[in-house]
């Protein structure tokens, strides 16, 4: 727990030393399965000499520091050297683009910036006319002649450490919690990057609030973006509970699994519906006798969390009818749980329990952040015993807003709201509060608008731009998040979509994309999903197949290139949507009528932010010629 007379981040590497001092806070993966473990005291001492090396650059207390870094040891020595000396680090990962890192970097008046590699130090080179004030590089790995290296600037600042230590000391003091933290650029979802200001307090509130038990008896993986803002509040709770985070990437994930067994890790949506790709090929390559024993364990332990959840009232709609039917109904529950819990058991421990031990065995849960968390993903994973506890936040709101916890694990929904943040549902017309109706509480349930909420984790505002700021956040503190939502009887929020990614159709009938696109992608022989159709009659879709699966039953398939021709395939993808649409009752204005296959895949850094997320203004304007032709061929005569 965190003392309450800390006052920035910079104390958490400061208490953390203290309390947990030789225990290993972070490790690298070396050569042969090995890990280079990084000790508290360890962070916090070379965290004060790289404090003392960035003063020695001239950097001020409240200057921003770029680091453009992924994960990886450096980047959290890096971070507590800035902390430690009352600058405010401005992070992004290596995949930015090179519009992206100059506008960044120049908006946030960058003076010093560490690069992650050599590769990196050219990029920032060549953007140099375009960076006036960009003063000092520092490369945080490798060596160039003339360019100071993060071992050089922790050897400085070591030598220069006791002669500027009183002045070191001065501003960590003088450090306030309403000190700016860190600027985060965000992706471009929607348009250029905007600087989310995040104070201490806004991180210190997510780590005294955010409702997770760790110790230093857990170990985590670390493998989100380092910079993205889940991630790093996740870093900072582990920091404060003596946490050892090891670095992962999505290559090694599958050993790592294994060899670290973590107990806990912070996940987004992506990662598991790999994972579950991967599980349901190997299923689907085993021996038939193996394929009906996994379908007869996920059968039964469908059932199971099925009649658990309804006794729990963990289900997102509330029980109708009169009570003496309802109580029935619990009863049939009740009755099925005791009829299956023995052939549950035995296939729980005899088949599903080898398929968690891919997880490495000890997982006790993981937090899904940074996207929507596809039902059938969440449904596909409580049934193997893994707990995916969805969250939901955003980088202006540092970022937690609610998350499910134990006796609120409603599926479909992201879990009760966090302590001390309060929430309300706005209708986006009549901008009244639909949600919480105090005069009726159960009446405001189900209601849907935008999510609104007010809290200690809700940023100062948005970098140089008081406009912007303005029509997000009200004088009163609540922030429009943009998130389209409703409050489930028990208590539980789910998201419905993004308010600026609804789809108006020329007839007037409103289109959440999202969910509709997380369906779609269950469909066997799809990997991406992008729905079109603003002020268009009807819906159409691009696809990005899945070539993997495709490759399985066709071997001559070779690219993308290759099905974005065949037609064959386009009309067994259309089928398979057209079936899923059906299935899921979407109504008939919300169903895809033509599709188009693209020849290449969406890529992080161009279609996709770092978190998988798709940039929708970038798709709409990439393959503005694509969705053209799909609506002349489809009979529509555009607007």
């Amino acid at each position: 727990m965190l003392s309450s007379d800390i006052q920035s981040v910079a104390g958490i590497f400061r208490q953390s030393a203290e309390r947990f001092g030789d225990l290993p806070a972070f490790a690298t993966r070396l050569r042969g399965g090995r890990w280079q473990p990084l000790s508290f005291r360890d962070l916090y001492e070379r965290g004060r000499a790289l404090a003392v090396g960035l003063m020695e650059l001239g950097l001020r207390k409240g200057d921003a520091v770029g680091i453009i870094s992924d994960n990886r040891v450096e980047w959290i020595l890096a971070e507590a050297g800035i902390q430690l000396c009352g600058g405010v680090s401005t992070p992004r990962g290596t995949d930015v683009t090179d519009a992206d890192l100059a506008y960044m970097l120049e908006h946030a008046e960058i003076q010093v910036c560490l690069v992650e590699s050599p590769r990196e130090l050219e990029r920032v080179d060549s953007l140099a006319d375009q960076l006036p004030r960009l003063k000092h590089v520092v490369l945080l790995s490798g060596e160039v002649d003339g360019v100071l290296s993060l071992a050089e600037l922790e050897l400085n600042g070591r030598e220069r450490l006791a002669e500027r230590e009183s002045e070191l000391e001065e501003r960590l003091a003088s450090m306030t919690s309403d000190d700016l933290f860190t600027l985060i650029y965000t992706s471009g979802t929607t348009g250029k990057p905007k600087g989310v200001m995040l104070t201490h307090s806004n991180m210190l509130s997510q780590i005294r609030n955010v409702p997770l038990e760790l110790t230093c008896t857990d170990r985590v993986l670390s493998i989100l973006p380092i910079w993205h803002v889940f991630e790093r509040m996740f870093e900072m709770y582990t920091l404060s509970r003596g946490v050892c985070s090891y670095y992962t990437s999505a290559r090694t994930l599958g050993q790592d699994l294994l060899d670290v067994e973590p107990t806990f890790m912070g996940s987004a949506p992506r990662l598991w519906e790999s994972l579950h790709d991967r599980i349901l090929e190997g299923v689907r390559q085993a021996h038939p006798m193996r394929r009906l024993l996994f379908k007869m364990a996920r059968f039964l332990a469908r059932r199971h969390h099925a009649s658990m959840a309804f006794l729990r009232s963990e289900i997102p709609q509330k029980p109708r009818g009169p009570r003496i039917c309802i109580w029935t109904r619990k009863g049939v529950h009740l009755v099925r749980v005791s009829l299956l819990l023995p052939f549950y058991g035995f296939f729980n421990a005899s088949v599903l329990e080898a398929v968690r031990q891919k997880a490495g065995g000890s997982l006790k849960a993981t937090i899904s952040g940074g996207g929507a968390l596809p039902s059938h993903i969440d449904e596909f994973f409580t049934t193997l015993g893994i707990q995916v506890l969805e969250g939901y936040g955003l980088t202006e709101t540092s970022p937690v807003l609610a998350v499910r916890v134990s006796g609120k694990r409603v599926r479909g929904t992201v879990g009760p709201v966090i302590p001390n943040t309060e929430c309300r549902i706005v209708d986006m017309e009549s901008n009244r509060v639909v949600w919480p109706d105090p005069e009726h509480p159960e009446q405001g349930c189900d209601q849907r608008g935008e999510i609104q909420v007010r809290g200690p984790q809700v940023m100062k505002g948005y970098r140089r731009d008081p406009e912007l700021t303005h029509t997000v956040l009200s004088e009163d503190g609540w922030f429009r998040t943009g998130d389209l939502g409703c409050v489930t009887w028990n208590g539980c929020l789910k998201i419905l979509g993004r308010a600026k990614s609804t789809i108006v159709l020329s007839n007037g009938e409103n289109v959440e994309p999202e969910p509709i696109e997380a369906r779609l992608t269950q469909c066997l022989h799809i990997d991406r999903v992008y729905l079109c159709g603003q002020d268009r009659r009807h819906l159409t879709a691009l696809v990005v197949p899945d070539l993997q699966v495709f490759r399985s039953d066709q071997p001559d398939i070779h690219s993308l290139s290759d099905l974005a021709e065949d037609e064959q395939a386009r009309r067994l993808i259309l089928k398979e949507i057209k079936h899923v649409q059906a299935q899921s009752g979407d109504p008939r204005f919300a169903r895809v009528q033509a599709i188009s296959l693209l020849s290449s895949p969406f890529t992080v850094g161009e279609e996709l932010t770092n978190l998988q997320k798709m940039k929708r203004h970038v798709i709409e304007k990439k393959y503005a010629e694509q969705i053209r032709l799909l609506y002349q061929s489809s009979a529509e005569v555009p607007s």
